[in-house]
């Protein structure tokens, strides 16, 4: 059976048509198992004491799945079982003198035969599959070893992808979501709490339930996100991002004096400056030579659109000449900050000194 998404998963279950095998992965975490309840839900209805085995894949014993496998189930139509976060890249917690490439024939092995009776769920919700978009078909391809447990899935049952929500999606889903709870919120608030969280699902998940708590049957107001929601630091260093090429302070200093505080490692939040103005410089140089965003993306393996999008807008600012001098304070910068005794935070405020003071 092809690649199915979420929708046509939720049909064919509801007709009561089910696979004996289903892979589901996605950066889209809360769907990924949304999506596991239904199925499990859809075999053994309330019977999961009896009918349900959950099995952690990084501990699989083959020889008990094969003989799970062949059980007959107990009160209920399906024996079911959910093998959760089996990685092909590293499928043992401890790999020494093991061949990941071996563990996986054996996985396959003990799956190839899967009786009538039995239904096998295969689902990733804690390590990220690597994918490469095709922006033609806007279809995923697998790129890392899970490829090929994902392909017999697809060939021999179901194969689905949870694929992370654009903003305006998530909005949709974010006032649905509070309305539900008895809570008000405004289309425009929702795409501020999806992009404070960076569009992370469960970041998302997270405050809605706080923000529902806090305002009841009352509306969520902007004021309300501002003094709730603590802005992912993705976020904030695309707004220090953004103050350096305005040539806007006071706003710089404010989201470096924001990353201060949410880091310890002052290395780690250089870093995430450098990254930034790095995308920025590709996309600069990719808008000189008429490339566009989903070149971009395509090209050097980005996964979410956002992060494009805003080195996109940023750069459209800053000359090439100029991002690279930045570039250049940023990486001087990181050599201070591993050879220097001085304060850490003098150091990345003198290094944003120096980029404001850039001109194009």
């Amino acid at each position: 059976m092809p690649q199915i998404d979420a929708r046509t998963l939720k049909a064919q279950l509801n007709k009561g048509e089910l696979s004996n095998l289903y892979y589901i992965f996605g950066q889209n975490i809360p769907d990924v198992e949304k999506l596991t309840k239904y199925i499990i839900k859809a075999a053994v209805g309330d019977n999961e004491e009896f009918a349900l085995n959950r099995l952690e894949g990084r501990y699989l014993d083959f020889s008990e799945l094969y003989d799970m496998i062949q059980m007959m189930p107990m009160m209920s139509e399906y024996n079911c079982i959910l093998i959760n976060d089996y990685n092909c890249e590293k499928p043992r917690e401890n790999m020494a003198g093991l061949k990941a490439e071996d563990i996986n024939k054996k996985l396959i092995e003990a799956i190839k035969d899967i009786p009538p009776h039995t239904l096998v769920i295969f689902n990733v919700t804690g390590f990220e599959i690597a994918v490469k978009t095709d922006f033609r078909t806007k279809k995923n391809t697998i790129k890392d070893r899970n490829k090929k447990l994902a392909d017999f899935a697809e060939k021999n049952g179901v194969l689905i992808e949870c694929p992370v929500k654009t903003e305006s999606e998530l909005a949709k889903d974010i006032a649905a979501s509070v309305s539900a709870r008895g809570s008000l919120i405004s289309l425009d608030n929702a795409r501020e709490l999806a992009e404070m969280c960076q569009n992370d699902t469960l970041a998302i998940r997270n405050e809605i339930d706080k923000l529902c708590s806090y305002a009841g049957k009352n509306e969520i107001t902007r004021d309300i996100l501002n003094n709730f929601v603590h802005r992912q630091s993705d976020a904030t260093i695309f707004k220090l991002a953004d103050a350096v090429a305005a040539l806007n302070k006071r706003m710089a200093f404010e989201a470096l004096d924001e990353l201060m505080q949410d880091k310890n490692n002052r290395g780690a939040v250089l870093a995430s400056i450098s990254n930034s103005f790095i995308d920025m410089y590709r996309a600069a140089c990719a808008r000189k030579k008429g490339k566009q965003i989903n070149d971009v993306k395509e090209d050097f393996s980005y996964i979410l659109d956002f992060k494009v999008k805003n080195a996109f807008r940023d750069s459209s600012r800053m000359s090439i000449k100029r991002l690279r001098k930045c570039i250049t304070i940023l990486r001087d910068t990181n050599m201070l900050l591993n050879f220097s005794r001085s304060d850490e935070k003098t150091i990345l405020e003198q290094c944003i000194t120096k980029m404001l003071m850039t001109k194009n």
